[in-house]
């Protein structure tokens, strides 16, 4: 299989990555593809955009009054920042319980200067801590507000998870009995589909006038409205997640999974984008996103956009004294289906 991205030394090719592209549009058609737009893909957290679509439909986020901010971090892959893990907890608080229901484990912040605070002021570690806090979070609200019991809520057994399964394969229009699944970083189930599914799936974000489902097309519409208009809450300070929504100002909803997974919903277009990095590599998987989004056009569509990202589309390799030494160069050329 050709490279997708290449990894040059000064002008010498010193490592390839490999992977593929779906470019789909709101009713499944495939529009333009790179290597096997069929491969099964664990999207891990570029799922949480869908995942979160029954904290909307089951009343939970009305009940327990969340906001855009609330809903984005129910998306999120956070940083670990102050107003990540406050805004966590708060959503908790309101539902009546505390961390100690979350099942997602804790780590240290991304964010450096949070990671510096923690070690300098001796702050306790929480669940809170996890970049995916909020997600729990929501899923804990909706356990409460149908009057479930929040304990094994990561459980693929438990309600909160059955209505996230059915979810997804309504969203990504994948039969149930072809979803497998594994488990997440953080507990949770970690479904496996197509990565043309997964595009799909943000097609019908970008575009949910195709969703038959009132209620469901209305979260769609709630949850994307969140992310773009709170996108900080997504990812944070200097993560491509913020800088990408921040950049294009309502046209994209982006979000990165782990393993090099990447979904975006161009509203304008409506369609959507999935991206996957063979071995898994983050360092090959924005410059193959940026350069997606050069050949699908936005770099004339939206120069001004495109320009502020530059330093995502062709990465430079630096030595430890920070000479640019090479760079990370996107070598995909994408075809158009039949």
């Amino acid at each position: 299989m050709q490279p997708m991205v290449v990894v040059k030394r000064g002008e010498e090719v010193e490592s390839r990555h490999i992977g593929h592209v779906a470019v789909v549009d709101s009713d499944g058609r495939l529009l333009y593809e790179w290597g096997d737009p069929e491969r099964p893909t664990f999207p891990r957290s570029a799922m949480k955009p869908f995942q979160a679509i029954p904290v909307v439909t089951s009343g939970a986020a009305d009940r327990f009054h969340m906001d855009d901010a609330d809903l984005a971090l129910c998306c999120a892959s956070h940083n670990g920042e102050e107003r990540h893990r406050a805004r966590a907890q708060s959503i908790l608080e309101r539902t009546g319980q505390t961390a100690a229901v979350l099942a997602c484990g804790t780590h240290l912040p991304r964010d450096p200067e949070s990671q510096q605070e923690v070690i300098r002021k001796g702050i306790e570690f929480t669940p809170y801590f996890s970049n995916c806090s909020g997600k729990h979070a929501g899923m804990v609200a909706t356990a409460v507000h149908l009057g479930e019991d929040p304990e094994g809520y990561e459980r693929p057994e438990h309600p909160v998870q059955q209505r996230i399964l059915e979810t997804v394969c309504d969203m990504t229009a994948t039969p149930r009995e072809q979803v497998s699944w594994g488990v997440d970083g953080c507990n949770v189930p970690a479904h496996r589909i197509p990565l043309r599914n997964l595009a799909l799936g943000f097609a019908q974000m970008a575009d949910p006038v195709s969703i038959g489902d009132k209620p469901v097309r209305r979260a769609v519409e709630r949850i994307t409205s969140a992310m773009i208009a709170v996108p900080e809450m997504v990812a944070g300070k200097n993560r491509f997640c913020t800088d990408l929504m921040r950049a294009f100002n309502g046209r994209l909803a982006g979000k990165v999974g782990a393993e090099a997974v990447y979904g975006i919903s161009d509203r304008q277009r409506g369609i959507g984008i999935a991206v996957k990095v063979e071995d898994g590599t983050q360092r090959a998987l924005y410059a193959t996103v940026m350069e997606v989004l050069r050949q699908l056009g936005l770099d004339r569509e939206e120069p001004e956009a495109f320009r502020s990202l530059a330093s995502y589309h062709q990465p430079v390799v630096k030595s430890m004294s920070g000479q640019a030494v090479g760079k990370i160069l996107p070598v995909l050329e994408l075809k158009r289906s039949d």
